[in-house]
């Protein structure tokens, strides 16, 4: 929001300079991100007349002008701008005037004729960068009067950065109220008295969506003038404000917005057809907006529409066939409360961003519609003229929001502000923020105004208080407290130690947004369970994520694209996921491509593979400490069969690992091969408790054994058996071999593993060995069909 100094002192009765006034709000908590003077430095500038205007006689682009200062003197003036005219009053800078720190005004010949003088453009001036031609004044502009003085310029223009729950201050009106209780000023409201009907002519309004506009107010103005001219006070306020000047209609409605805060519109009534409806929009329909461009709505648009169809975008932008234009003498005029849950994100959609969609988005006073109708049509009467009709007002009383009333502790305010307070400081403070105050046993009832949907609870209220008392007079203090002792469950492993697991192993962490487009879920086949949002930052943000799997896809791919070839990148976060129910699963990905180890001289260089990645996937599961692991085969449209698979923990699928399918990488313009894995953290997190046991002072016994085994079948098979057949004495299994051959057998292949036994109370005999043995093979042969190798 920018706005004029001057003109927030017709509201309050400050007297303080923009500095302080800067600085003031800022301690309010509406924070100032710029404070700019609204014309350049300049002195003996004065309004003048131009008398005559003549061709120069030896240059064909410059004019000699016979000027009147109210001196009494006549001066001769070059000039090279196009509009200069006899009768038009300019700005004059006399000889010895100043127009910055290093350009001083003096007498000069120009082309052989002399020159007394300068006439000023505005952007001479510091008032725009409009260098075309001279600065026309209005025709009543006292001759010789000070232009800084008679424009007040004087002034400073100040740009706050307002949070989106005070929307409030998006508005003259909003502002001065703030600054007047902060400041302890008067705050002084501009009296708007309703102008009286010269006709009675209606138009039909219905409101057809009561829920997204349950308030829309109209009135007709006939006749006023088309040749009408915006008059330089509210093109001045425009532009210290950031807008420029249209037309007399549209600054009107600018001006008001900028006054009240309520977005308004102006549409030629001779274009429009039988009434206005306020309506969701429908499949098919277009709609040609204000800046040219063609928009097709559907259902989920709100649109103000005639006989013939929409007319304007509600909320956002008007249409390009009825606005009001060169000849428009018939108006109708409009103000409208909409849901801001309705407009909210709307205008992203198509690309736009209007300063009536940032109002509507955060909410604007729902009673103040009339008002706004009301001063526009003084306006377009002082500007245009024309004959105003009745206030046509449309509402639905139940669905426009009303504050409810909130219960304000005078001992919770003190006690969490820190400071004490009077309940008479407290009730002053709420009331000039016009809010009724109803006051009770050391407590308030407080009803916040229509403007304020951000007063809904106690806290609210407390921070009201403590802002506009300020910030910096509350005296800093020292925590107090008894600080708990912390719960370091031996059970827990601290998140921090899975990433430092995963940066040993040569990751490096990468974030990404929470929020993705549905097309990369669908291309990783996981946009099922995805969860749309209402409101989305862009078009390629519309759902939450239901995997890390795009994200970490995408940053992988910026760094190959960055001749990075070797990546290594694990994230940690929570998807989101919506099926039966709606569940957020916190999880720790990764991705892994290029060679295993960097580039060196002392080991030949070998692509990551399979097992790395389970390795590394192996690391993590050692966090949790003794449990029963398993990998068995996956089958996923995202992964890559045969070199992925599903991640168990006791029994429990937590994740999976392996190569990302080929299809998915060519989808996302991926070359070569990607490795990934994603795991569930909580049942990581969730480790054994370790315990002390004895160590046995007793050689281990190894015994080796060769098997042929069915292809299909798994080392998590043969060490669940085996170690279901040997019992007790087994202490680990190792597969040292691995062969495979057609010839002698198809179908199989050969594992040799090694049986490591030992007790803890004897060293072990041929006899209590040999049992053993024989068991595991009795068991490999009975459930995986293997059997011993001659």
């Amino acid at each position: 929001m920018r706005f004029s100094v001057n003109w927030l002192k017709q509201w309050v009765a400050l007297d303080l300079d923009a500095d302080a006034l800067a600085a003031k709000l800022t301690s309010a908590g509406l924070e100032v991100d710029a404070v700019e003077a609204v014309a350049s430095e300049f002195n003996g500038v004065v309004v003048a007349e131009i008398e005559d205007c003549q061709p120069h006689p030896d240059a064909d682009k410059l004019r000699v002008c016979t000027v009147a200062d109210g001196s009494g003197q006549r001066l001769q003036i070059v000039c090279g701008a196009p509009n200069a005219r006899a009768g038009m009053r300019v700005p004059l800078a006399r000889v010895g005037a100043s127009l910055g720190a290093d350009f001083k005004i003096k007498k000069a010949r120009l082309r052989g004729v002399e020159s007394s003088g300068m006439l000023c453009s505005a952007r001479e001036l510091g008032l725009s960068d409009d260098h075309s031609g001279l600065m026309e004044l209005p025709a009543d502009a006292p001759l010789g009067e000070d232009v800084r003085g008679w424009l007040e310029l004087d002034d400073a223009s100040i740009e706050v950065d307002l949070t989106p729950n005070r929307a409030d201050c998006l508005s003259i009106a909003g502002l001065a109220r703030d600054v007047a209780a902060s400041c302890g000023a008067q705050y002084t409201p501009q009296t708007i008295e309703p102008v009286a009907p010269e006709s009675e002519e209606h138009w039909p309004i219905r409101l057809e969506s009561p829920e997204d506009c349950p308030r829309y107010a109209g009135r007709i103005i006939r006749g006023i003038d088309p040749n009408a001219c915006t008059p330089l006070w509210l093109t001045e306020t425009l532009r210290r404000c950031g807008l420029r000047s249209i037309s007399p209609v549209v600054d009107i409605t600018n001006y008001v917005l900028l006054e009240l805060g309520q977005p308004m519109h102006a549409f030629d009534l001779d274009r429009l057809h039988q009434g206005i409806s306020v309506r969701r929009g429908q499949p098919g329909e277009k709609l040609t907006l204000l800046d040219g461009n063609e928009i097709s709505l559907d259902e989920q648009v709100l649109a103000i529409c005639d006989a013939q169809g929409p007319v304007a975008l509600a909320g956002i932008m008007g249409g390009e066939h009825s606005a009001v234009g060169d000849g428009t003498s018939n108006i109708l005029l409009e103000s409208a409360w909409f849901r801001p849950s309705t407009i909210m994100g709307k205008a992203r959609q198509f690309g736009l961003h209007t300063d009536a969609s940032h109002r509507f988005e955060r909410g604007v006073d729902p009673q103040g519609q009339v008002q706004a109708i009301e001063r526009a049509t003084a306006l377009v009467l002082q500007i245009c003229g024309g004959t105003p009709g009745p206030v046509l007002l449309q509402e639905q009383p139940q669905f426009v929001p009303v504050n409810q009333a909130v219960r304000l502790r005078l001992s919770r305010l003190n006690r969490l502000i820190g400071i004490p307070f009077e309940a008479q400081r407290v009730e002053d403070i709420l009331s000039r923020l016009g809010m009724a105050v109803e006051p009770a046993d050391g407590e308030w009832i407080v009803t916040a105004p229509p403007a304020r949907f951000d007063i809904a609870i106690e806290e609210d209220l407390i921070e009201e208080v403590a802002r506009i008392h300020g910030y910096d007079e509350i005296p800093a203090a020292p925590p107090s407290g008894v600080l708990g002792v912390g719960n370091a469950a031996g059970h827990a492993v601290p998140l921090e130690a899975i990433q430092h697991s995963l940066c040993c192993a040569g990751y490096q962490e990468a974030i990404s947004y929470s929020f993705v487009d549905r097309r990369l879920l669908e291309i990783v086949h996981q946009a099922d369970q995805a969860l749309p949002l209402a409101n989305p930052l862009s078009a390629d943000m519309d759902v939450m994520r239901t995997t890390m799997l795009p994200g970490l896809l995408r940053a992988l791919d910026r760094n190959q694209r960055r001749q990075h070839s070797r990546v290594r990148l694990f994230e940690t976060g929570v998807v989101y996921l919506q099926a039966d129910e709606y569940r957020e699963v916190s999880r720790v990905a990764g991705v892994a491509a290029g060679d295993v180890l960097p580039e060196q001289w002392g080991q030949a260089g070998r692509a990551v593979d399979f097992f790395d990645i389970k390795g590394d996937v192996q690391g993590l599961l050692a966090l949790h400490g003794e449990g029963k692991i398993a990998f068995q085969p996956l089958d996923q449209p995202w992964a890559h069969p045969g070199a992925s698979a599903s991640v168990e923990l006791n029994d429990r699928r937590i994740g999976w690992c392996g190569a990302v399918h080929p299809s998915v990488l060519k989808a996302l313009d991926i070359e070569g091969t990607v490795f990934a894995f994603e795991l569930d953290l909580q049942p990581l997190q969730n480790r054994e408790v370790p315990f002390a046991k004895d160590i046995s002072r007793f050689p281990s016994i190894r015994r080796d054994l060769a098997f042929w085994v069915p292809e299909s079948v798994s080392y998590a098979e043969i060490q669940s058996a085996a170690s279901a057949a040997a019992g007790q004495l087994l202490q680990k299994l190792v597969v040292f071999d691995v062969y495979h051959d057609s010839k002698l057998k198809k179908g199989y292949k050969s594992v040799a593993i090694g049986l490591i036994l030992q007790n803890v109370s004897s060293t072990l005999t041929d006899e209590q060995i040999e049992p053993v043995v024989q068991q595991v093979i009795t068991g490999l042969e009975q459930h995986l069909g293997a059997y011993l190798r001659g």
